[in-house]
């Protein structure tokens, strides 16, 4: 289960004897794989408060609640069980001179890691362009998504556009687009990571002529918080430019 650590930090306490994050994060997020992400806030003089009452946005300078404790910070861990995410957060630096909420996220059902969203996207993706599914394809990027293709010097921004690319794509083919991963490798990140793949495209113009493409696609992943979508998608060609076979 997610649970996500409140840094809760203390105005009134002497924090210059406390001993540094960086071997925390290290030892629960690189080494030991529980730390998924987190990052660190500005101080509350910095915050602004958002009210709507009647319809009107009220907006007050400051945080909500005035009081010598403040969110510093958060960590998002992936743990087994409610005692090990207090082992953790006990662990934390600031837990000596402030406090650690644990709080679970709700439970709505397992919860995706990095590597499994992108191999779901990714057959997604073979599947759409095999039903030749527009819609099918676009649901798996972000309404701001940045897409490059292979002939594109400034690239399509906004889903309206992924969607012009990818019907564009499909009226220049006929039958199914068989689409073939060759090599798929996936690096995590907070809250977003990369995909590099080597894919294999093939099918028939609608001229009757054969295609066979091996392409580079470099692809960049959110994580909206209600599942995983892609941000950036870069793909490229040997040059040439010519169609190919994977050589082996």
């Amino acid at each position: 289960m997610k649970y996500m650590l409140l840094v809760c930090g203390d105005d009134t306490a002497d924090a210059s004897a406390m001993a540094p994050v960086e071997p925390w994060v290290e030892e629960h997020g690189v080494r030991g794989g529980t730390r998924l992400y987190g990052h660190r806030l500005r101080l509350p003089d910095t915050a602004v408060t958002v009210r709507v009452r009647d319809g009107e946005v009220l907006r007050t300078d400051g945080p909500f609640a005035e009081t010598k404790e403040y969110v510093a910070g958060f960590d998002v861990v992936d743990c087994d069980s409610l005692e090990e995410a207090v082992h953790i957060a006990a662990g934390h630096p600031v837990a000596t001179v402030g406090a650690m909420e644990v709080r679970p996220f709700w439970d709505e059902g397992p919860l995706e890691d990095a590597g499994t969203a992108v191999r779901r996207i990714d057959a997604e993706l073979t599947a759409a362009a095999r039903e030749r599914d527009v819609d099918r394809l676009t649901a798996c990027y972000a309404p701001d998504a940045e897409v490059f293709g292979p002939a594109d010097v400034e690239g399509r921004s906004g889903i309206a556009e992924v969607r012009k690319q990818a019907e564009a794509w499909f009226a220049a083919l006929e039958g199914s687009v068989h689409r073939e991963v060759r090599r798929l490798t996936v690096r995590p990140g907070e809250g977003s990571c990369f995909s590099h793949a080597l894919v294999r495209i093939h099918g028939t113009r609608v001229t009757g002529e054969p295609l066979d493409r091996l392409v580079r696609v470099t692809t960049g992943y959110r994580d909206t918080g209600f599942g995983w979508v892609i941000a950036h998608e870069h793909t490229s060609v040997p040059l040439g430019g010519a169609d190919r076979k994977e050589r082996s």
